[in-house]
């Protein structure tokens, strides 16, 4: 059984089945000895977009729950982080060995990644279909 990430969240609007869902992610920092002197930002709101397929009522300003699993969030790291690394550094080893000039090969590695990013944005609607959050009341 996959395990599951859970964030509390306020219902920000309702469109049929679809709900944004504004929640605040926080960082390790809240039980930090030293965290008022430090810059870091603590927490960030964020939107997310969550299918109700299942009917759960709500209201907007309501209080819910939203779960995804960890394969999700590993998916994401992958998409978001592996994939465009490694596209650069062969982008960047391949064109440095044939060209053998640093800059020629760093804008190309750099160029390499306006491709993959387009593919993303073209398959979004997929991706988006692979993402999917649950939703649950809060008692």
């Amino acid at each position: 059984m996959p395990s599951n990430i859970k964030h509390l969240g306020i219902v920000e609007s309702i469109n049929g089945t679809r709900l944004k869902v504004r929640i605040e992610q926080t960082s390790a920092c809240a039980a930090c000895s030293v965290k008022q002197h430090c810059h870091v930002p603590e927490s960030k709101e964020k939107i997310i977009d969550v299918c109700n397929p299942q009917g759960v009522v709500c209201a907007v300003g309501q209080k819910v729950l939203i779960s995804g699993t960890t394969a999700m969030g590993m998916k994401a790291v992958l998409l978001a982080f592996v994939f465009p690394f490694l596209v650069l550094l062969l982008a960047l080893a391949s064109v440095l060995h044939l060209t053998h000039n640093e800059l020629v090969s760093a804008l190309a590695a750099l160029g390499a990644l306006v491709p993959y990013y387009l593919i993303i944005y073209i398959c979004r609607k997929r991706l988006n279909r692979s993402f999917i959050f649950r939703l649950e009341n809060v008692v």
